[in-house]
């Protein structure tokens, strides 16, 4: 999908269209103003300068997205919003509404699935379909269907969106990028050396920044330059698996089928703070949030029909480090206050003595609750209870610094 995050917000505010318009941060005052002070008309009619600016934003948070106008300037996804500030200052910028995107995002691959059955699900904006056995699929080299599927995404969501086609999905999630937005790139074999080669080696999806540096370190920047490195030279500098890859894959070769049916293997939730929390100073404002993670994350569960055995937390500190710890349970479970229990012993491995940036908890080594026999005590010695303990402030109080950060 085209700029999903930013598009979904146009159509609810289509006088922002051909601006720049990023995504991202938290509900702030300015926004919830704003609707207040227009609340007498529709969301179309509020005008265009009535909409907070980049340049007067405050806190953290990065960009989930921004439009193609703000992109121009450089402004783009996992920004942090300081940077984007200092880049385009004259962005409008809107929070994320995730329930509204959820929504659209269950529309559009609804669509996808009437036309082309074989889909495989990449994520809120993104899929990979096997058009093979759909009837017409392989007119005009697949461009008619994928002409349809725009075409039917677009009359269902008013949204638009850029389809890849070539042989596997290595090749046709670069293509899907040539065209942006709203189109359609078809890539054949014989294309390899003239579309692919000339690009970075960084436009493969599985390179990334190290390796990306790396390479430039060996002076080897396209893809066509990684293609005539021998396999055996990739395999020294890379590694027998990573190397072997890479080589593939600098030649277009990629097998992997279309998945119509996966797994996750865990579910997470974090936040970014506004501005960074110290476990003892800000210690009722983290165990706040560190208790609404918890809950969220067990509501995704049951949502989802998933119950875990590994429970995990992350921090990230004021100077970018990043600790995770985690421990794993005797019995599955969907529960928030013992996954939030459990996240708190966690916390008692990690050194709290530093500032905070961002707080999350994971849950892994997951399962279908109804596929277990006989389910785990939810919280312990008490009866099942979805409420989470109380005293939350005293969480990080319970939490001892530790020596060192492993």
């Amino acid at each position: 999908m085209d700029a999903f995050f930013a598009s979904v917000e146009l159509l609810r505010y289509p006088q922002l269209k051909g601006l720049p318009v990023v995504i991202g941060g938290g509900r702030r005052g300015a926004d919830d103003a704003l609707l207040q002070r227009y609340a007498d008309r529709p969301l179309s009619r509020i005008p265009v300068e009535a909409f907070p600016l980049l340049r007067d934003y405050v806190g953290r948070g990065v960009i989930t997205t921004a439009t193609y106008p703000a992109r121009q300037f450089g402004v783009g996804s996992a920004m942090g919003m300081m940077k984007a500030t200092r880049l385009c200052p004259q962005a409008i910028v809107l929070p994320v509404d995730f329930d509204e995107v959820r929504r659209f995002s269950r529309t559009f691959k609804a669509v996808i699935r009437e036309i082309a059955p074989v889909m495989e699900d990449r994520g809120i904006d993104e899929v990979f379909i096997d058009f093979t056995e759909v009837p017409g699929g392989q007119r005009e080299g697949g461009r008619v269907l994928a002409r349809l599927i725009q075409k039917s995404i677009f009359e269902a969501t008013g949204l638009t969106c850029s389809i890849g086609v070539a042989p596997n999905k290595l090749i046709a999630k670069m293509a899907s990028e040539f065209d942006k937005p709203n189109g359609i790139s078809v890539v054949f074999e014989e294309d390899l050396a003239s579309r692919i080669w000339p690009l970075p080696v960084r436009k493969i999806n599985g390179i990334g920044p190290k390796s990306g540096e790396k390479l430039a370190g060996l002076h080897v920047h396209t893809i066509g330059e990684l293609a005539a490195q021998p396999r055996e030279w990739l395999v020294d500098n890379f590694g027998a698996a990573y190397g072997a890859w890479m080589h593939d894959a600098a030649w277009g070769r990629d097998d992997r089928p279309v998945v119509t049916e996966s797994e996750p293997v865990s579910m997470s939730r974090e936040t970014t703070f506004e501005r960074d929390l110290h476990a003892v100073r800000d210690r009722a404002e983290l165990g706040a949030i560190f208790t609404d993670l918890c809950t969220r994350v067990a509501d995704d569960l049951q949502r989802k029909g998933y119950v875990g055995k590994t429970i995990g937390i992350k921090l990230r500190y004021d100077d970018f480090r990043t600790a995770t710890r985690d421990h794993t349970l005797e019995h599955y479970t969907a529960d928030a206050a013992l996954i939030r229990r459990t996240a708190g012993q966690c916390l008692k491995r990690v050194d709290l003595r530093q500032r905070l940036r961002l707080l999350g908890v994971r849950v892994g080594k997951l399962a279908r609750a109804e596929a277990l026999a006989t389910p785990a005590p939810p919280s312990g010695s008490d009866e099942s209870s979805p409420r989470v303990a109380e005293h939350t402030p005293d969480l990080f109080q319970d939490a001892r610094p530790a020596p060192d950060v492993g």
